[in-house]
């Protein structure tokens, strides 16, 4: 069984590296095959930074379109998921970037941070966590993918967002206390709606939870 999964594996790293060659070439069925075998995974990142799924689609066409216009510029000794997804995420940036006017929040300085937020969220069905994301404002959302899920720091994000680390700070903390109220109000409802016996396990993700 081991020994199957290294195999599929092995043929599926395979068939990237071919999709890759193709694209280097300018191959539009390479092209469409190295969408579709990555489709999942960066929807998943744009879904995590968009209003909605019409946005998502967006962030992913014009992900994708980067992503072929650059790959000649791909190291193949290195893993091709993070070169991947890295454009997705700069793209999905890009695009709030442009929209969004990030200087209009608060800044830490001027922002009573002192009490602590409960971190309930950081263990969270996937599907429950990101409609959770999905209903922060823009601003608290970019900031709370790129610290709690991708792990970038907070002068990293400043620079990303052209924002300063007091913003990003601050975005982060009202992102939390959002989240932790969207929490309580999903757990009440679901007290209202289950059933007395309800064992069904969960998907869970740990998030990055150090300001």
């Amino acid at each position: 069984m081991k020994g199957e999964s290294v195999g599929i594996k092995l043929d599926s790293e395979h068939l990237v590296e071919k999709y890759i060659a193709g694209c280097i070439r300018n191959e539009r069925d390479s092209q469409k095959a190295l969408y579709q075998h990555f489709y999942s995974f960066a929807m998943g990142i744009c879904l995590r930074y968009a209003n909605d799924k019409l946005d998502a689609a967006g962030i992913l066409n014009e992900g994708f379109f980067k992503v072929f216009k650059n790959i000649a510029n791909y190291e193949p000794d290195k893993a091709f998921l993070p070169w991947l997804g890295r454009i997705i995420t700069n793209t999905a940036i890009d695009f709030y970037r442009v929209n969004l006017k990030f200087s209009n929040h608060v800044d830490l300085d001027s922002t009573d941070v002192t009490h602590p937020v409960s971190t309930t969220h950081d263990k969270l069905a996937y599907e429950d966590l990101l409609k959770m994301v999905q209903q922060l404002s823009p601003a608290y959302r970019t900031v709370f993918n790129l610290f709690a899920i991708d792990g970038f720091s907070h002068e990293e994000i400043a620079q990303m967002l052209q924002i300063s680390v007091g913003t990003s700070k601050s975005n982060l903390f009202k992102a939390r206390i959002k989240l932790q109220e969207l929490l309580k109000a999903n757990e009440a409802q679901e007290r209202l709606s289950r059933p007395a016996d309800n064992s069904s396990p969960v998907m869970q993700v740990r998030l990055n939870t150090n300001i």
